[in-house]
C-alpha cells in the first residue's frame, strides 16, 4: 500500500492496537490551566532529560501550553482512570471540574502534578512544531516527582487496561 492509499479510519483502527502509557499532560501560567489526557508521550534523550509529546491542534485550549512554555507529563496509574477519563472529554465537564477530579501539587515549573500519578515529569518547552493534526513538542525535565506503587494505566482497542505490576501487589 503506498501512503495515498492509507485511509485515516483504517489508520485509526490499525493504531488502537498500539498498546500505551496513559498519561496527563497539563500546564499552567499567563496563558491558564489546561489539562489533556494522551497517550503519546515519549523519551528523548537522558542527557539533557527530555521528553516529547503530541498534541492535537484542533482544541483551541492547547494552545495554552506553547504560550504557557511549561508542561507535567503525569504518568497514570490504574486508580486514576475516572480522572483519565474526566480529561479527555468523557462527561464535558468544564475545566474546573476536571481539575476537581484530582488532587493537585507543583513541582518546577508550576505545571500541575497530579499527586495520584506513578511518577510526573515538570518540563520546560525546548521547542515545538506542527505536524499534520498535532503540535509536537519537546520539553526538558526540571523536575520529577516521587515514584509511587501502582498498576500502569494503558490504553489499547479503545478501551483502558491495568498493567500489573508485582511491585505494586
Amino acid at each position: 500500500m503506498t501512503r495515498a492509499e492509507i485511509d485515516r479510519a483504517a489508520f485509526r483502527e490499525a493504531m488502537s492496537h498500539f498498546a500505551a502509557a496513559v498519561c496527563l499532560v497539563t500546564t499552567d501560567g499567563p496563558a491558564g490551566r489546561r489539562g489533556v489526557t494522551v497517550t503519546s508521550v515519549c523519551s528523548v534523550s537522558d542527557d539533557p532529560a527530555t521528553l516529547l509529546v503530541c498534541l492535537n491542534r484542533s482544541h483551541e485550549a492547547n494552545a495554552r501550553f506553547a504560550e504557557n512554555g511549561v508542561f507535567a507529563v503525569n504518568v497514570l496509574a490504574d486508580r486514576s482512570e475516572s480522572v483519565a477519563r474526566v480529561f479527555s472529554g468523557e462527561g464535558k465537564l468544564d475545566l474546573e471540574a476536571r481539575f476537581a477530579s484530582g488532587r493537585w501539587t507543583t513541582l518546577e515549573s508550576g505545571a500541575p502534578i497530579l499527586e495520584d500519578a506513578i511518577v510526573a515529569f515538570d518540563c520546560r518547552s525546548l521547542e515545538s512544531r506542527t505536524v499534520a493534526t498535532h503540535q509536537v513538542t519537546i520539553g526538558q525535565v526540571v523536575g520529577l516527582s516521587v515514584p509511587r506503587a501502582g498498576h500502569s494505566l494503558l490504553y489499547r482497542a479503545r478501551r483502558y487496561h491495568a498493567l500489573q505490576h508485582p511491585e505494586a501487589e
